[in-house]
């Protein structure tokens, strides 16, 4: 199947101090370091979780991605051409070299449509294992139950994490309806199609949020965002339909007693009109949104890894998700894979007319055009002035 490419530059070249804070690592040397390894596939969609943890981490200081067919470039030029000093390496010997000390991480940053890794990708595995490094792992294939691994990692005193492993069955809940005592407004960050940008505008608008001093916590439901640092979060897929609601709700609940946000974001997967993936109907049913923001491609043709499946118009995924759910659709974001900078603009006004909603790109407007889509639709969230406090 035919894998569509998100390589290339995404912004043009008018892009804000603050968007380009967001290409940076946002840690400190105390966090641990990693390789991201992505051979053959940085800056495309089976790279997502690479492409994620370049734009922003905070459980681990990226230090170089693997990718041999980029060898020698800024992996933020590749992604958003704006430099982050994360250069792309042609393999794990090459990483590792270039650094004083032997990094603590290697991070399988690629999603393939199998879930399972290849015989070449093992090799590199075992390789790092036998440096010291730790692995972490988002594939469906759980890295700690393969034999070969596992013995390797237990010889080196490594540990294996696998993302998408989920919690025992006899520790998971069912669904109870607790959710509806949580305070904090919740939106649902959904899409017209998977691996299409939901996790990198969530993670911007959580940032915007609180920047604008509204307490906001972004839950995560996929390997990418927990690999990042999500506080709060489960890898959807990975857990049996009869507790996806209810395990959703849990870190949600969780989420609401521990931080007391104003805001409780939630991160969506596929998309609910996507006949392959059920995730968006748990994440609508288990968070039981106020709103939903919806993030489409304009110029993506047809579903990922479904040539023969045409996209769907942003207009019937929102009459969709309204119908299905009790809440409403608050805005639209774009991903403008293939896009000029004149088209996104014409998108964007477009859309807001057609739709009657606001637009916005969260990655080339600027990110107060993504927290003011939130505070028209929920105008009690906007800090009150210290005079008029007084």
């Amino acid at each position: 199947m035919t894998r569509l490419s998100t390589m290339g530059p995404q912004a043009p070249p008018d892009v804000s101090a603050r968007q380009r804070a967001y290409t940076t690592n946002e840690v400190t040397k105390a966090v641990p370091t990693a390789v991201v390894y992505c051979e053959g596939n940085f800056g495309q969609i089976d790279g997502k979780t690479a492409n994620g943890l370049v734009r922003h981490s905070q459980a681990y200081r990226v230090l170089s991605v693997i990718d041999a067919r980029l060898k020698g470039r800024d992996s933020g030029q590749v992604l958003d051409n704006i430099s982050n000093s994360i250069l792309i390496v042609e393999d794990l010997e090459a990483a590792v070299t270039r650094e004083v000390n032997i990094p603590d991480t290697l991070i399988y940053g690629m999603a393939p449509s199998t879930g399972k890794l290849s015989p070449s990708d093992r090799e590199v595995v075992l390789d790092a294992i036998a440096l010291g490094m730790n692995i972490v792992s988002g594939l469906h294939e759980y890295l700690g139950d393969d034999p070969e691994i596992r013995g390797a990692a237990n010889a080196a005193n490594v540990t294996i994490r696998d993302i998408r492993k989920p919690r025992p069955s006899k520790d998971m809940r069912l669904f109870d309806g607790s959710v509806s005592e949580v305070k904090a407004i919740r939106i649902a960050v959904l899409g017209t199609d998977c691996a299409i940008g939901k996790r990198t505008t969530a993670t911007i608008l959580a940032r915007e949020l609180n920047a604008r001093g509204i307490k906001t916590v972004l839950v995560g439901t996929g390997q990418t965002g927990l690999m990042q640092g999500a506080k709060y979060g489960v890898a959807m897929d990975a857990v049996p339909p009869q507790f996806c609601c209810g395990e959703l709700e849990r870190v949600i609940v969780a989420a609401s007693r521990g931080d007391d946000p104003d805001v409780i974001l939630i991160e969506g997967q596929g998309a609910l009109s996507h006949p392959a993936f059920c995730t968006s109907a748990f994440i609508l049913r288990g968070s039981q949104p106020q709103a939903v923001v919806l993030q489409h491609a304009p110029k993506r043709a047809h579903r990922c890894d479904f040539p023969t499946m045409p996209m769907p118009e942003p207009k019937s995924e929102i009459a969709l998700i309204e119908a299905f759910a009790d809440t409403r659709v608050i805005g639209v974001t774009l991903n403008h894979e293939a896009m000029t900078g004149p088209e996104v603009i014409r998108a964007i006004d477009t859309l807001s007319r057609d739709l009657g909603i606001p637009v916005t790109d969260a990655l080339t407007r600027p990110e107060v055009h993504l927290s003011d889509m939130v505070l028209a639709a929920f105008p009690q969230l906007r800090p009150v002035p210290l005079a008029a406090a007084e």
